[in-house]
């Protein structure tokens, strides 16, 4: 079957080469390629054979024409801040040759996601960049609204970040024409679009309709995320953040808090992401609302956003990062925190400086904190080393949680595996689980813990 003929053309195989997999869920896979004729790379969504996942909080079929309407809603949705499609793929891509497929062919976003970005730094963002993040989606989120759409799952996965860290909102899968904006011709619907950890209260009634109400408690909890670097509710299954969140909990905003009086501006944003999530859907303020702060902060701060972006490309790029952890133990924040920083910098580098070019210590008399400290040390290279995750992650057993267990699995990649545990397991579980995962790599991958002969 066919996508509906649309004004972008269609993409098929002899256009395309150097075909890269970068990202797979529920919906299907997502490729990277170099478009022959046009020289330069695209992203290719391909829908699983037939249907797609609608959702990770309730799995649903999806018939093909999901695609089609994901495709329909770039087209109308399409400007500098929401991702866009270039054409529809028709093909047999990598790994089947059997039946045909269909996709969207999208712009390529070089930097991945929001949430990948968080994930390799694993502390905050620079404030001026923090600040430029929050602005874009808003801006997106603005022009959405404006065409009657409401996304759906607005979360850091589907923020996408260009290779100067400039976001576009993507992942429309979920989109719909706003029920608010249908009048009598309103259409009932028992699916609940977006990841739970996003979703507002009413939500999670069967009978939920999805309004633009939804997108602004999404973005309340986008804010939190963007500002603390990671994710909302670590430890909490979806049936607690259900039971929990209708009876008035929100992310923690302890250590935003003991900021606001240091960052010109914070106070005004962390203002508008508590309003954002209010459980009121009425109370909760429009994105166009939402600009008149986010384009007041970040102009505070515009200014350093060439320093912020460089600063954070070089540590992604520089090749001293594969040796090091220093965003797990250095927050990338303002120069009113570098004092306080220094002694972490110089703890950091005594503690390096015993590793020299390896990640090799000998396992000899370590105790369980020196474990933790290696596995911490060394988090760049342990993500690019382990290969044999899901055996690491079954010999930690029940120091996984379940969900975290599925995520794991879920992940096409090993660096991707290692990431989840990273963010999901050891940064909750502390020394022990650190020092569990330190003893199982002598068993999966002895040469990442020992020097030879030691």
């Amino acid at each position: 079957m066919a996508l509906p003929s649309q004004k972008t053309e269609l993409v098929g195989d002899t256009s395309l080469e150097k075909w890269e997999s970068v990202g797979s869920g529920g919906f299907g896979h997502v490729y990277k390629a170099r478009h022959k004729d046009w020289g330069f790379d695209v992203a290719i969504k391909i829908l699983h054979e037939g249907v797609c996942s609608f959702n990770n909080y309730l799995p649903h079929s999806i018939p093909f024409t999901k695609l089609c309407d994901e495709a329909n809603h770039m087209d109308k949705a399409s400007c500098e801040f929401v991702l866009r499609r270039y054409g529809t793929y028709q093909g047999y891509p990598p790994g089947n040759k059997t039946s045909m497929q269909h996709g969207i062919v999208m712009e390529f976003m070089g930097r991945g996601s929001l949430q990948s970005l968080q994930e390799e730094l694993s502390g905050p963002l620079p404030w001026p960049l923090a600040f430029r993040l929050a602005h874009q989606v808003a801006l997106g989120m603005t022009f959405l609204h404006s065409k009657n759409l409401i996304h759906g799952d607005l979360k850091p996965s589907n923020v996408l970040l260009n290779m100067d860290l400039n976001a576009k909102l993507a992942d429309f899968g979920l989109s719909r024409v706003s029920t608010s904006a249908l009048n009598s011709n309103r259409e009932t619907t028992e699916e609940i679009g977006g990841s739970y950890k996003y979703m507002p209260p009413e939500a999670f009634k069967a009978s939920y309709e999805p309004v633009r109400a939804f997108d602004r408690y999404s973005y309340g909890i986008l804010l939190w995320s963007i500002l603390r670097g990671k994710e909302p509710y670590p430890m909490a299954c979806c049936a607690r953040v259900e039971l929990r969140i209708p009876e008035g909990d929100r992310p923690c905003c302890e250590e935003i808090d003991k900021m606001k009086l240091k960052v010109d501006g914070l106070e005004e944003l962390v203002d508008l992401m508590k309003k954002c999530w209010h459980e009121s859907p009425f109370k909760r303020p429009t994105f166009q609302d939402s600009l008149k702060v986010t384009e007041k902060v970040f102009s505070k701060h515009e200014k350093g956003i060439h320093k912020a972006v460089l600063d954070v490309s070089t540590r992604l790029e520089s090749p001293n990062s594969n040796q090091s952890s220093w965003a797990s133990n250095v927050p990338l924040q303002t120069p009113e925190q570098s004092e306080s920083n220094d002694t972490v910098d110089n703890k950091m580098i005594l503690s390096q400086s015993s590793i020299q070019d390896s990640v090799s210590v000998s396992t000899k008399i370590m105790s369980d904190e020196d474990k933790a400290k290696f596995v911490d040390n060394n988090r760049a290279k342990l993500i690019q080393s382990v290969t044999e995750v899901m055996a690491v992650t079954e010999e930690l057993g029940n120091m996984v949680h379940p969900e975290a267990y599925s995520c794991v699995e879920a992940k096409a990649t090993t660096q991707d595996k290692m990431r989840v545990l990273y963010n999901r397991t050891f940064r909750s579980g502390g020394v022990v689980v650190k020092a569990a995962f330190y003893d199982t790599l002598k068993n999966h991958h002895p040469e990442l813990v020992e020097r030879p002969g030691g």
